[in-house]
């Protein structure tokens, strides 16, 4: 487990994993609710997007942040990251991933509730 600390002094525990494979088996064994993925697009053993369908069966609300060296533009010629997904490009500061954390979270959040509420009944990270 890793953790991390955002801007405003929040403190969050990052199940963290070196592969794909790893991710799944991590996420399986996880005691806790997985809030958030953040994946890169494009790796050796499966992309982004079958990762991020493996978790979903595992955690039904779970949000994804998609990552990649290449362009947005480029990896969604491929197919690889759709419109409306959750993207950043590499390379990031600390400040842009959190503020992109952040916007995947108010993205489904509504404005009244606290940050972390369950995420049940509402579209995946993939819709």
């Amino acid at each position: 487990m890793e953790f991390l600390r955002d801007p405003y002094s929040k403190t969050y525990t990052v199940p963290a994993a070196q592969s794909p494979k790893e991710a799944i088996q991590t996420a399986q064994g996880y005691g806790g609710e997985i809030r958030l993925l953040i994946t890169d697009v494009v790796m050796p053993e499966m992309n982004g997007q079958v990762l991020a369908k493996d978790l979903l069966a595992l955690y039904p609300g779970i949000q994804c942040l998609f990552m990649s060296g290449y362009t947005a533009d480029i990896i969604a010629h491929h197919g690889l990251v759709k419109e409306g997904m959750h993207f950043i490009q590499k390379p990031f500061s600390i400040e842009e991933i959190n503020a992109r954390i952040q916007e995947v979270f108010d993205d489904r959040v509504p404005s009244s509730s606290p940050p972390f509420e369950s995420f049940e009944g509402r579209p995946s990270c993939l819709d």
